[in-house]
């Protein structure tokens, strides 16, 4: 059997070989709009410097438990906080939001392209893109 096969057999929920790419792509396009994005702004790029990585803070809650963990994880690398944020700012004219916003979007596409998806609760290395780290080579 094929490793795409074992890996749709043991029905993990991750995307199967040929949507990976599609979505590794779609990361890095998220990534270069919101690069794009950060420069019409004319935001400091020291800043975005200082916040790319912010959102990895949130593996910290894998010290409690791998459930809550990914929850942590999650609710940092969905796009639905960044985009909330942008809105807000939008909404409230509150434009100085709105770098952190891309700053944050910018890392979720960042990660994406990277190969690392959404977390499932049964440890780090199982994400909705795919297994990563020792989980891919059980």
């Amino acid at each position: 059997m094929e490793q795409a096969e074992l890996q749709e057999a043991s029905g993990d929920g991750a995307v199967q070989t040929p949507l990976q790419v599609v979505l590794r792509l779609e990361g890095a396009a998220i990534m270069v709009l919101s690069l794009l994005l950060y420069h019409q702004l004319q935001a400091s790029w020291w800043l975005f410097a200082l916040l790319f990585l912010v959102p990895d803070l949130s593996f910290l809650g894998y010290l409690a438990n791998a459930r809550i963990g990914a929850l942590a994880y999650n609710c940092a690398h969905s796009l639905v906080g960044p985009v909330s944020l942008a809105v807000l700012s939008q909404w409230t004219g509150n434009h100085e939001l709105m770098p952190f916003a891309v700053i944050w979007t910018a890392h979720v596409g960042f990660d994406r392209m990277l190969g690392y998806g959404l977390k499932y609760g049964r440890g780090f290395g199982y994400t909705h893109l795919g297994r990563i780290g020792p989980a891919a080579r059980v």
